[in-house]
């Protein structure tokens, strides 16, 4: 059963999922698929052994 915060909530949501379908696309700038390709390669790259084994010592400390 939904509390009041939920209903307001989702009728909130709904709204701005109409609103945003409204919008017209945004043409986004040229050197915008540029920097994505750069953010995912940077996001992909594995984390180096120095802070793997970091890590691995914050953990054993718990």
């Amino acid at each position: 059963m939904l509390n009041m915060t939920d209903r307001r909530m989702r009728d909130v949501k709904k709204k701005d999922d109409e609103t945003a379908r409204q919008k017209k696309p945004e043409k986004r700038p040229e050197w915008a698929a540029g920097l994505r390709q750069l953010y995912d390669s940077v996001v992909e790259e594995p984390l180096p052994d120095t802070f793997n084994d970091l890590l691995s010592k914050f953990d054993s400390e718990e």
